[in-house]
């Protein structure tokens, strides 16, 4: 069978390993595994979200291949630099035909992310489909950076580092989108049940990312002061990562937690502030299904038809805030969006103090604060001032 007269068919499976583990391959469309995608993948056995993210992005690449007619041992390195120019947001050389119809373009976090699958993949490749010149091309170095230096706590590292020329260009400042200042109040007026009332509320004064509040759980939440679990005097939640949640909602951090005596410990420990205690206590007083305290325990649900009391997905979640945006007039919005307000109000109140901002708001470096949100308010009452003030003197 040639494969490749089907086009667009290759596809990613999930496979369900028992006791909530999951791994993801791809197989042709007649149902054969894609051996060489399937090596690779495997590398990332115990890392099943690095791997399901690998396997998609791999997975179009593979699509392309197909609707561009060409085999594994005759791509060079000019074909993939036209893919990745395809998929991102511009490419300065001949694209031939669209990709991606209807979807939007990848970003520069995710051509990363692309540029190192690609690499991987064709650096690994087996002697049938491996190139010589792509490898040559592929398999390039660079001398190290004064971050790479820091890194290894070493100064005079000269070691050639790894490099990748598929990779984009990194951009020295990224502008978030952010939702107007009575965006919260809009959108409150526009939401008719306790529960999205609550999860507005947190998107907005936790900053949370739309996998961590879609995959709480009930024993994740210590609201009260000098809870059992004592890693935190005020009220707080865990962040806990699970892979086997029943709404396939993960939590991107991956701290180590346990659960010590029915109390969870560990995780990524978040503050949370009265309004969120209150809302909570309205949802759950109201309407959150007893059968789902009992059943899966996980902290929102559906509150009508069939899946009723089933785990809230965070599809349901985004469709409920564009929906509330649309009827409040702000257009299409999305809730990651309330994750940039609470940065930039957290670096407002507190200075500009990037290692609050990052604890505050659960990142792994205050680098990426820095690169998002660490610069000045172009609308803030002393950079308008400082403006007049420079233009009335000229």
């Amino acid at each position: 069978m040639d494969r490749r007269r089907i086009v667009g068919q290759i596809r990613v499976q999930e496979i369900f390993l028992g006791g909530g583990r999951r791994s993801w391959t791809i197989l042709w469309p007649d149902g054969a595994l894609h051996e060489e995608a399937d090596r690779f993948l495997r590398r990332y056995d115990g890392e099943p979200g690095t791997q399901r993210t690998y396997a998609y992005l791999l997975v179009d690449h593979l699509r392309w291949l197909e609707r561009e007619a060409l085999g594994l041992a005759e791509v060079r390195l000019r074909d993939l630099q036209r893919y990745m120019g395809i998929v991102g947001t511009e490419v300065r050389m001949p694209l031939g035909g669209p990709w991606r119809l209807g979807k939007q373009p990848y970003g520069n976090s995710t051509l990363s992310t692309a540029a190192s699958v690609l690499k991987g993949f064709y650096l690994g490749l087996g002697d049938g489909n491996r190139s010589a010149e792509l490898r040559s091309d592929l398999d390039r170095v660079r001398l190290p950076s004064k971050a790479d230096k820091n890194r290894s706590l070493l100064g005079h590292v000269v070691s050639g580092m790894p490099a990748n020329p598929l990779a984009p260009r990194k951009s020295v400042r990224r502008h978030p989108k952010l939702l107007p200042d009575d965006g919260r109040a809009r959108i409150l007026r526009k939401v008719s049940t306790a529960r999205d009332r609550m999860i507005v509320t947190w998107l907005y004064d936790g900053g949370f990312r739309i996998g961590e509040v879609c995959g709480l759980h009930l024993m994740d939440l210590h609201l009260r002061d000098n809870a059992e679990c004592a890693q935190a005097r005020a009220a707080h939640m865990h962040i806990c990562h699970r892979e086997g949640n029943l709404n396939e909602a993960r939590a991107k951090t991956k701290y180590p937690w346990e659960l010590v005596n029915g109390v969870v410990h560990g995780g990524l420990i978040r503050r949370v502030s009265p309004e969120m205690i209150h809302t909570y206590f309205a949802y759950m007083t109201s309407e959150y299904p007893r059968s789902a305290a009992i059943g899966h325990g996980m902290l929102l649900v559906q509150l009508a038809g069939e899946c009723h009391g089933q785990p809230l997905a965070p599809a349901g979640v985004r469709s409920m805030f564009r929906r509330a945006g649309l009827r409040a007039g702000l257009g299409r919005v999305h809730p990651h969006q309330t994750r940039h307000n609470f940065a930039t109000a957290v670096l407002d109140v507190s200075g500009g103090n990037l290692m609050i901002a990052r604890d505050a708001g659960g990142w792994a470096s205050s680098a990426t604060v820095d690169e998002i949100y660490g610069h000045t308010d172009i609308h803030a009452p002393q950079f308008d001032a400082a403006l007049r003030k420079v233009w009335s003197e000229a």
